[in-house]
């Protein structure tokens, strides 16, 4: 549970760093994931997600003490 938690954290600072520094840009991100279609939304989240699950994988397999 520490562990999702931290992740929850670090979304939360990444996301409010990225806001902080380039509103414009962030709000020009907003405008064209809310123009794509879902389908495109959708198969873009899927890969996210394998590719976070792999990291994580990658990141306690290889570099965990």
């Amino acid at each position: 549970m520490t562990d999702f938690l931290v992740a929850i954290g670090l979304v939360l600072v990444i996301e409010g760093v990225l806001f902080a520094l380039l509103p414009g840009k962030a709000q020009e991100a907003m405008r064209s994931a809310a123009e794509t279609p879902a389908d495109i939304l959708r198969i873009v989240g899927l890969v996210s997600a394998v590719a976070g699950v792999i990291v994580i994988w990658a990141a306690r397999r290889f570099f965990a003490g």
